[in-house]
């Protein structure tokens, strides 16, 4: 394929990509989730767990989990989509990503943070912190296509342990809790 053709088809695959991005907000507008904190202003980052501002401003203790998204969907892609380019690989990603805010912001998988995990008072995220997640994945993705694979597995490995011990969850912790709760799981986030 030609230079022109290389250019034309990784723009068409980031095109795709922005598309996917702006469905995943329009879709969460629908959805009745609210654009910023309802506190009204945007901080950088909410050091805050179980507070009102989690998941509302634009970076938290969860960022590293959807950093280690891109991580693994990356590695994904490269399996199943080796012979495409990167940035195909990429739109796959944000897909992912995308259905998953979607999932993770409604009602069903609101109530079970609720009730299975240690988020008593979860209520989603706002749009902003939501983008800031899909914004979080894409630069796992393109990390995770530059570095070598010992750096990526070593920086997730380093991102979970630092969350399990300053918040006590994290990405692996996140999934075992929704899929299987494990009781001592959750009186050990609770601090009790």
């Amino acid at each position: 394929m030609s230079r022109a053709g290389d250019t034309s088809t990784t723009r068409f695959w980031l095109v795709v990509t922005a598309v996917i991005i702006l469905v995943q907000v329009i879709s969460q507008y629908l959805m009745g989730r609210i654009w910023i904190c309802e506190c009204g202003y945007v901080k950088l980052f909410e050091a805050g767990v179980n507070t009102p501002g989690n998941s509302q401003h634009l970076f938290d203790w969860y960022t590293p989990s959807h950093i280690i998204h891109g991580f693994l969907f990356y590695g994904l892609g490269w399996l199943i989509m080796r012979r495409k380019p990167v940035a195909a690989r990429l739109a796959l990603s944000a897909l992912i990503e995308a259905a998953w805010e979607l999932l993770e912001n409604s009602p069903i998988i609101i109530n079970r943070y609720r009730s299975a995990t240690m988020a008593v008072g979860y209520t989603g995220d706002s749009i902003l912190n939501s983008g800031m997640d899909m914004v979080s994945m894409i630069a796992g993705f393109l990390f995770a296509a530059r570095a070598p694979v010992w750096l990526t597995v070593t920086i997730a490995l380093v991102f979970e342990v630092l969350t399990a011990f300053v918040i006590r969850d994290n990405l692996t912790l996140n999934v075992l809790m929704l899929v299987w709760p494990v009781e001592a799981v959750k009186i050990w986030q609770g601090g009790l």
